[in-house]
């Protein structure tokens, strides 16, 4: 079971309150709990690379107005040092979408997420760790509550999750087998991306 210390009680906090509102899609339970269940998975593969605050703000920049020098004066503010505030920022900056509908208009969904792909394949490990663990996350909701769309998820996580296997092995592989799983149940296990 997840425990927080003392500054990321504090970091959970912030984002909790930057997210205000959100719910998740299907469930309408705050956004927050995704976070925390995300945050939940890493627990047993974390290895000090800050996994877990990287997991409460992995959708912070993304879906909040908090700008990475907010998320940097938060952090500096409730302890984190230099490094950290370096390694945390830097692994969220490679979790926010860049492709999106905002700044892309032009581009429809498997445009954007083509070029997500081909950038996602060039982040860090701790950042590809904390990634598996979202897709996880996001497959059992979106499988559960929309076998539909899950197809359309299933097929952009095949495309690009063979290029992000620099993260945790254990974890990666558990990625893998989910995918493998949700294809199978889908009957999409013949499909090729």
């Amino acid at each position: 079971m997840l425990e927080l210390t003392e500054r990321q009680w504090a970091l959970f906090d912030y984002v909790k309150q930057m997210h205000g509102g959100q719910k998740r899609k299907y469930t309408g339970a705050p956004y927050y709990t995704h976070l925390l269940s995300v945050a939940d998975r890493l627990e047993q593969y974390v290895k000090d690379g800050y996994e877990t605050e990287i997991a409460l703000c992995h959708d912070l920049i993304e879906d909040t107005e908090c700008s990475l020098a907010d998320l940097s004066h938060m952090l500096m503010s409730i302890g984190y040092n230099l490094e950290e505030d370096e390694v945390i920022l830097a692994c969220v900056d490679d979790l926010t979408d860049k492709y999106t509908t905002e700044k892309f208009p032009s581009l429809n969904r498997a445009q954007r997420k083509e070029l997500e792909s081909a950038r996602i394949s060039t982040s860090c490990p701790v950042a590809q760790t904390v990634k598996y663990a979202d897709i996880i996350d996001n497959m059992l909701s979106i499988v559960e509550h929309d076998p539909g769309f899950a197809r359309v998820y299933a097929r952009e996580v095949d495309s690009y999750l063979g290029r992000i296997n620099m993260g945790n092995p254990q974890l990666y592989a558990a990625c893998c087998r989910l995918l493998s799983e949700v294809k199978a149940r889908l009957g999409m296990h013949d499909e090729k991306v």
